[in-house]
C-alpha cells in the first residue's frame, strides 16, 4: 500500500486547511486508516482515526482538536481527509497519514500555523 498526503501548508491562525491522503494498493476499504502528526522535539501522535470494513466510517479524536477537526473517507476515490478548522499555533507539524495496525505511511505534509 502507498500513501500519497496533500494539501499542507501556511495558514494563519483560526484559519482552516483540508488534507488529502490517496491510497493505492490493498483493499482500501477494510483498512483503518489514521492521521498522525509530528511536531519538532515531539514525539508523533495519533491525531484521528476512522473504521474501515462494513459499518465503518466511526472517527475518533485527540481531545486537543476535538469539535475543531474531521476525519472522513472516500472508499470509492481510495481517499482519507482531515478538515482542520480553528488552527492554533499548536497545530504547526508534519501531519501523515497511515494504514493504521500496519506499517504504512505517507511521506507527510507540512501545515504550518503562523500570522
Amino acid at each position: 500500500v502507498q500513501l500519497v498526503e496533500s494539501g499542507g501548508g501556511l495558514v494563519q491562525p483560526g484559519g482552516s486547511l483540508t488534507l488529502s491522503c490517496a491510497a493505492s494498493g490493498g483493499i482500501f476499504g477494510l483498512y483503518a486508516m489514521g492521521w498522525y502528526r509530528q511536531a519538532p522535539g515531539k514525539q508523533r501522535e495519533l491525531v484521528a482515526a476512522i473504521t474501515g470494513g462494513f459499518g465503518g466510517g466511526r472517527a475518533t479524536y485527540i481531545e486537543s482538536v476535538k469539535g475543531r477537526f474531521n476525519i472522513s473517507r472516500d472508499n470509492a476515490k481510495r481517499m482519507v481527509y482531515l478538515q482542520m478548522n480553528s488552527l492554533e499555533s499548536e497545530d504547526t507539524a508534519v501531519y501523515y497519514c497511515r494504514v493504521e495496525n500496519n506499517p504504512w505511511w505517507g511521506q507527510g505534509t507540512q501545515v504550518t500555523v503562523s500570522s
